[in-house]
Formats: C-alpha cells, sequence, structure tokens
C-alpha cells in the first residue's frame, strides 16, 4: 500500500513475501494478512518548558487482531515513521504467532528527540499522545510496552492517563511499567533473557560451549547490555560493544560491570579506561563465536555482511540485517537465530505481566524466568525442526510458522460482513 512507504516496511515486505511464497498463500490470504488492520496518525501538540508549543507526530498500527488483542512497543525517535512503524507491527504478528501468544502485532512511536527534551516535556507529550489514540487502546484492544527512547515511566504515565479517563486504575492497559504499579518482575530483563536462552540453544545444537566464548554486542542498550552481563556470568569474554556514539574492545574480555558503571555515569561507553576504540563497522566485522546485532534495523547490509566473521548471528534488534544481506546469510557458515524468535523474550514476559495483572495474582522471578525458557525453548526447537526437515533458512522456518498461524486464523474467522 502506498501509505506504508519506507526501506524497513520495504524489507517486512519482502520477508512476508517470501514465506507467502513458500506456504503458497492465495493472493486474497496475501492482501488480508500483510496489509495492517489500521493505522492512525495524530498530531501532539505539547507545551515546552519555555512555554512555546511543539507539535510532534505521533503514530500506531494494529496490524492484526485475529489471535486476540494487538500488543506492541511505543518508540520515541527522529527516525519514526508510518512506514518503519507498520513494520514492526508486522513482524510483532509473526512473534506472536510464532511463541504462541493470544496477540496480534501491534507498533506506535512518536517522532522526537527525547534526549533534547526535560522530563517534563516527555510527559506532557506522552500524556497528549495517549489521549489522542485512547479510542483505539485497550487492555482487550491494543497494549502498549517500552521500546526505543522510552521506559518504565512512560509506561506508568500512560496507565496513569489512561486510567483517569476510566475511573479507576487500569495496569493492564500497559506492559513493562514498574513492579510497584502491577509491573511484573523479570520484565526488563526479558528481552535479554531470550537472546541468550537462544544462543544456549543454538550452542547445543553446534556442539559448542559457553565457557571461553567469544561475544560481541551492538547495541549497549535495554536489551543488548543484559545480553552482556549473562553472557559475561556465564563465562564467556564479551570482546566489544557499541552504542550510537561509538564501541569499546578488549580482547581478554570486557568487565561487564565496570562498563556499565561507566555507562550511568557518562551516558555512553565511550571512554572508557579499560579497553580501546573502534568504530561501529569494526565491531561488525570482529571474529567472533556469537555477534549480536541488539541496536536498530537495518545494519548488516550487502555492503558488510561478507566482513561478518562470527559463527552466530543472534539477531536481538527487529530487522537488523536486510533481504540482499540475508540471501549472501543463507549460502555462508553463519548460523543465524532470526529476529521474531531471538528477541521474542520481552514480549513473552509482557504476556505474563498482563496476564498477572488481570488475574491480580503475580509471580515470582524465578516463575517468569522458568515459563520464559519454556516457551522460547519449545518455539525454537519448532522452528529448527521445520529448519532441518524443509532445508530452509531458519528465517523463512520462523515467519513461515507465524505466517501460517495468521493466515489460518483469518481463514478460520472468515470475511465478515
Amino acid at each position: 500500500m502506498q501509505a506504508y512507504q519506507g526501506p524497513t516496511y520495504e524489507m517486512a515486505v519482502k520477508q512476508f513475501d517470501v514465506a507467502a511464497d513458500y506456504l503458497e498463500l492465495s493472493q486474497e490470504a496475501r492482501e488480508r494478512v500483510r496489509v495492517p488492520k489500521r493505522a492512525v496518525i495524530v498530531s501532539v501538540p505539547t507545551r515546552m518548558d519555555d512555554g512555546r508549543v511543539e507539535m510532534f507526530s505521533g503514530y500506531r498500527v494494529q496490524h492484526n487482531l485475529s489471535l486476540g488483542p494487538c500488543k506492541g512497543g511505543l518508540r520515541y525517535s527522529l527516525a519514526v515513521n508510518l512506514g518503519e512503524v507498520a513494520a514492526l507491527a508486522m513482524w510483532m504478528s509473526w512473534k506472536c504467532a510464532l511463541v504462541g501468544l493470544p496477540y496480534g502485532g501491534a507498533k506506535g512511536g512518536v517522532c522526537c528527540d527525547p534526549s533534547q527534551m526535560s522530563l517534563a516535556e516527555v510527559e506532557r507529550m506522552t500524556r497528549r499522545f495517549t489521549q489522542e489514540i485512547l479510542p483505539l487502546i485497550g487492555p482487550e484492544v491494543d497494549i502498549m510496552a517500552p521500546d526505543l527512547g522510552t521506559n518504565e515511566q512512560t509506561m506508568a504515565w500512560i496507565m496513569d492517563t489512561y486510567s483517569m479517563h476510566a475511573g479507576h486504575a487500569v495496569p493492564e492497559i500497559v506492559t513493562g511499567k514498574p513492579v510497584t504499579i502491577g509491573g511484573s518482575l523479570g520484565r526488563r530483563e526479558a528481552t535479554g533473557r531470550g537472546v541468550f536462552a537462544c544462543v544456549q540453544e543454538a550452542l547445543g545444537l553446534l556442539n559448542l560451549s559457553l565457557a571461553d566464548l567469544r561475544v560481541v554486542v551492538q547495541g549497549f542498550g535495554k536489551v543488548g547490555s543484559v545480553c552482556a552481563a549473562l553472557f559475561r556470568t556465564a563465562g564467556a569474554k564479551v570482546l566489544a560493544v557499541s552504542d550510537v556514539r561509538s564501541g569499546v574492545h578488549n580482547a581478554g574480555g570486557l568487565d561487564i560491570e565496570a562498563l556499565q558503571q561507566h555507562v550511568n555515569e557518562t551516558g555512553s561507553v565511550v571512554g572508557f579506561a579499560e579497553a580501546e576504540p573502534l568504530t561501529n563497522e569494526e565491531l561488525l566485522a570482529l571474529e567472533c563465536d556469537v555477534l549480536i546485532p541488539a541496536a536498530i534495523e537495518r545494519q548488516i547490509t550487502e555492503a558488510n555482511v561478507g566482513r561478518l566473521r562470527c559463527r552466530i548471528l543472534a539477531e536481538a534488534a527487529n530487522g537488523p540485517t536486510t533481504p540482499g544481506a540475508d540471501e549472501r546469510l543463507n549460502g555462508s557458515d553463519i548460523y543465524v537465530i532470526p529476529d521474531v524468535l531471538c528477541n521474542a523474550g520481552g514480549v513473552i514476559v509482557s504476556y505474563f505481566e498482563w496476564v498477572q495483572d488481570l488475574q491480580n495474582y503475580f509471580w515470582s522471578e524465578d516463575e517468569v524466568n522458568v515459563r520464559l525458557n519454556e516457551i522460547i525453548g519449545r518455539a525454537y526447537s519448532r522452528v529448527h525442526e521445520v529448519h532441518t526437515r524443509e532445508k530452509i533458512s531458519m528465517r523463512l522456518a520462523a515467519l513461515s510458522l507465524g505466517v501460517r498461524k495468521v493466515a489460518e486464523a483469518k481463514r478460520l474467522r472468515g470475511l465478515f460482513p
């Protein structure tokens, strides 16, 4: 559709088309499954601290509601546009279907730079955005969660705004919120834990060991920092990490706890005394056992894929590998754990949080982590089984399982009226 233009959306559609061809979906089924159910663009007028009113553009795309309410993150970034949001919503549909969650995919965002705004300005913008999309969200319609540029506090503001209209507390309207107001233990680390669990599954299949495993992480944010800490604790060497500014490298392994303290104090990995600087391009080309792109989409392209020197590519970010690069990877020795499987830990534990809020009965962190590992382990086994039996890539195996389930749900529910 012309409304959803942009390189990220085109990438998501191309991935879908490959899966649809493999599944031999009819043209009618393709159109119904691919095109988002609804999308909204809203103006978000926000009073800034100096008294002027800034107009921001906000987006929410609900891709599919055939399996249940929509679920998806909210990001604040200058790169946010309708095409990007639609692509992320589509990927979330396949992800939820793949791991067996009763959700369809959604995504939202506001085009802004939160790092250049005060906390009060971000709060006013968040509350106004929530007000603008209020008719389209709800615990049984669309549940938001944190993403790039947003966090637990953002979710708390959304919950409060929605609850003020409802007249009572509605914690189940968002996930990824503070534990004090209904958040789940283990949610903050869930995506990273899911990545770690997937890599463990791959290590077993490839007869590799965690001991002395060499790991490189692109993106030292909410996901990448957790991944790095988990691998370090398990005995692996984290050789390098990077953020939006640059990266750091230590051939003997980084002290992740000290690095995290440095980031907390300075806001970046840049300048960490116990490592050498390197660029993001150099980081991707480092020789390692596991490369974890945990930043933003479209980082591994046809231009740099030939320089990768990893054994396992664990996609913690959404859409980090372009279709052109993916074709090159299919003929290589690099084992790819695709994003719709690898980073599903976040939405799995978001589902746990939603269930706990609906029941007003909360689980221990150990219960959360055990159930997370069970669900992602089962999904991994199914993907690998299809990958092996059909002799197709892990990405196509994962996407085909997700797309097939969504298409079947739409077929069984029929077309109304």
